[in-house]
């Protein structure tokens, strides 16, 4: 696999996969939080019981509209969505309430001890209990009513269907009979109007002695045209006097000192009087500020107020000639309406002297008595249909069922909340396995470490199944410190003893345990070792060994001790160990060369002097101990440290001269994936496992096997 962050870039569905198989504990872990959490509250959520009753609902026919066109009875969603507001109006379900008792049966639900009022209860059963609902391009309403009982919602559902049928039957009747009432009232009046129009008719035939003329002819004339127009012409311009007069004399009985609150776009809208009105104010607003802070006989006031005086005269001149201006259009305005009367006179007298002139008032009455006439006779066949049309019987609305109490509660729906709970908790355990991927920037594979530190990867330690003790017996546990023996040896110059330190960029990354079993695992090979705790300030090998931390190291380069005292031997075959020693002691510089004395006086006694370093990031030990040894090995724990807390680490040591050998990547788990794989399927080749109860010679045959399995992994690295 590739640096981590091109891999990031170009992710494949196999990466996604081996995130999955990587984090699939934790994957687990989020999915059974979310399935247990949500099975939890769902098991606390109290019991709804579901009851439905079906209402058929039908737009009427009979209703009265006049003038338009019946429809039929069509799917009308307009129609059905008023219908739902109605079932859930306080008109249908103040009756369901009060029948039912709701306000005593409801208060447990609403955490009263006592009944509720009827409003309480109305709009706990709309929000928590009632759904009505249709399927599409159908007249069928569903009444569903949800309740903690399952009788009171089968109760609930048929009281209201049973109410809702009786008003809409009510509201049906009542709308035809008041239509048809009205309807006749109307016809009533009409024949009285067509009985008036005839009675004129007849009384102007009578007048202009036209007895005999066809009432069915039209004439047309230009003059009787003219007429009319002069007429509404002088309506309007007497209209328009009328107002001029009126906003004159309004305007000259107002006070002068008045006038000029009246100055504004609608009322005065002349631009000149509105830009003096607003000089005037800015003047004013002047005076008024300068007056606190002047005398009265400071010159800017006396400007200020003379300023002020002129320009008040000058708005009240101009609203005087505001004044004259509105005399002068009224009286415009009436001189033309003079005129306009006497031409419209002189009209009508040569009007008068022709006949058609004397047939015109003939016609127009006659011409109304027609149109009365139709009026009344569409009104005639408009009654007699509706009353035929409410003597027929129609059923509008129809209940098609009766609601049963159910047997098992709706809600929580447990198959739902499950599947819910497993489709979002998936959703959240991968996408938390993605997100702490993404964000993950330690080393992930063999090819990244060698990539980016450009060092040799000289063993991979798997988790640690077993305990220490259990451990070294098992091959299976052993095997990966064996190549990690091996690589070294290879790695390090022939010819000679070496002093070694084994650090790592943080703690708590296993080098402590790793070195030991290393160091106890070289003795066995046949190797003198000598194993130094050099954390003085957090030991762990003395537990390890089970030997005590005093005398040890501290002490010996304090010179308090001698090398022979401090020197623990064969705590295992080949290996003797030097223990931190006492606290308190810190390894500066000053103690740099005493340290390169005790490893050259090793070095005539030992093979292979390994030291167990502090962390080399933020503790100083690690510095001193590292500058006065052969070459050093950087120990990472799989996925524990970012790659730039590394990269740290070996420029400290790079800094400091001491020869880094290469890296060590310890708890790796079995299922890491990658070019892990080729380390732990070789590794798990030597466990016994069933083995042990094997015979003798199957367990020749395996021995046999895993050393010539070995001398290949011994042989890759160096190779490679």
């Amino acid at each position: 696999m590739a640096h981590p962050h091109a891999s990031k870039d170009s992710a494949s569905l196999g990466d996604f996969l081996q995130i999955l198989r990587l984090r699939k504990a934790l994957i687990a872990h989020v999915l059974a939080l979310v399935v247990i959490t949500a099975m939890g509250v769902t098991a606390l959520l109290p019991p709804w019981y579901l009851a439905t009753t079906k209402v058929r609902v039908e737009k009427p026919e009979g209703e009265v509209k006049l003038f338009q066109a019946q429809s039929s009875n069509s799917y009308d969603p307009y129609f059905l969505q008023d219908q739902f507001k109605i079932m859930q109006s306080e008109k249908i379900l103040y009756p369901v309430i009060e029948r039912l008792g709701l306000g005593q049966k409801l208060a447990a639900s609403v955490g009263a001890t006592s009944a509720i009022p009827p409003a309480i209860a109305y709009r706990h059963l709309v929000e928590k209990m009632l759904r009505v609902e249709s399927q599409r391009n159908s007249s069928v309403i569903e009444i569903s009513v949800f309740a903690q009982e399952a009788q009171l919602a089968a109760d609930i559902a048929n009281e209201l269907a049973r109410t809702y049928s009786k008003d809409r039957i009510d509201l049906a009747t009542s709308e035809q009979r008041e239509g048809l009432a009205h309807l006749r009232q109307e016809l009533v009046a009409q024949e009285q109007v067509v009985t008036r129009q005839r009675d004129a008719v007849e009384k102007l035939r009578k007048d202009l002695n036209i007895s005999g003329v066809d009432l069915n002819s039209r004439h047309s004339d230009m003059e009787i045209e003219t007429l009319r127009q002069m007429q509404n012409t002088l309506i309007a311009l007497s209209v328009d006097a009328i107002g001029r007069k009126t906003r004159w004399e309004r305007f000259k009985f107002i006070a002068p000192a008045d006038r000029a609150a009246l100055v504004n776009s609608e009322l005065i809208p002349d631009q000149n009087i509105q830009n003096l009105l607003q000089a005037y104010l800015v003047s004013d607003q002047k005076v008024t500020q300068l007056k606190p802070r002047l005398g009265e006989a400071h010159p800017d006031l006396i400007s200020a107020v003379d300023a002020r005086a002129k320009i008040k005269e000058q708005l009240e001149a101009q609203l005087s000639g505001y004044e004259t201006s509105l005399e002068i259009s009224y009286k415009e305005a009436e001189a033309r309406v003079t005129e306009l009367k006497s031409q419209l006179g002189q009209a009508k007298v040569d009007q008068i002297l022709s006949a058609r002139e004397r047939m015109r008032p003939f016609e127009e009455a006659t011409q109304k008595l027609d149109d009365e006439t139709r009026l009344q006779t569409t009104l005639k066949l408009t009654l007699r249909q509706r009353e035929i049309d409410f003597q027929v019987p129609k059923h509008t609305i129809e209940i098609l069922n009766t609601a049963e109490p159910a047997t098992r509660p709706s809600r929580p729906n447990w198959p739902l909340n499950f599947t819910l709970a497993l489709l979002c908790g998936s959703v959240l355990a991968v996408g938390v396995a993605v997100v702490l991927e993404y964000f993950d920037m330690s080393f992930r594979t063999v090819a990244d470490v060698e990539t980016r530190l450009r060092l040799p990867v000289l063993g991979v330690i798997p988790f640690a199944r077993l305990p220490m003790g259990e451990a070294d017996s098992d091959p299976a546990e052993l095997e990966p410190f064996r190549v990690l023996h091996t690589n070294l040896n290879l790695t390090l110059k022939t010819g000679g003893p070496h002093a070694l330190v084994i650090f790592s960029a943080g703690p708590g990354e296993g080098k402590s345990t790793t070195l030991h079993r290393l160091a106890r695992l070289m003795g066995e090979s046949g190797e003198r070792v000598v194993l130094i705790d050099s954390d003085v300030r957090r030991p762990t090998q003395n537990r390890l060994a089970g030997r005590p931390r005093d005398p040890g190291l501290s002490d010996l380069l304090r010179g308090q001790k001698s090398l022979d005292e401090v020197i623990q031997k064969n705590i295992s075959p080949g290996l003797d160990f030097i223990a931190s020693g006492g606290g308190g002691f810190t390894l500066s510089l000053v103690y740099g060369n005493r340290l390169r004395e005790i490893i050259t006086a090793l070095k005539g006694r030992y093979d292979k002097i390994v030291f167990d370093s502090p962390p080399i990031i933020g503790v100083s030990d690690a510095s001193v101990l590292v500058s006065a040894v052969d070459g050093a090995v950087l120990l990472i724990q799989h996925r524990r440290n970012p790659q730039s807390m590394v990269l740290r680490a070996q420029q400290i040591v790079d800094g400091l001269g001491t020869p880094l050998i290469g890296v060590v990547l310890n708890q790796v788990p079995a299922n890491a994936g990658g070019d892990y794989g080729y380390y732990t399927d070789n590794y798990a080749y030597y466990s016994e496992g069933e083995s042990r109860k094997a015979s003798r010679r199957e367990r020749r045959a395996d021995a046999s096997a895993a050393t010539e399995k070995d001398r290949l992994i011994l042989r890759e690295p160096g190779g490679e």
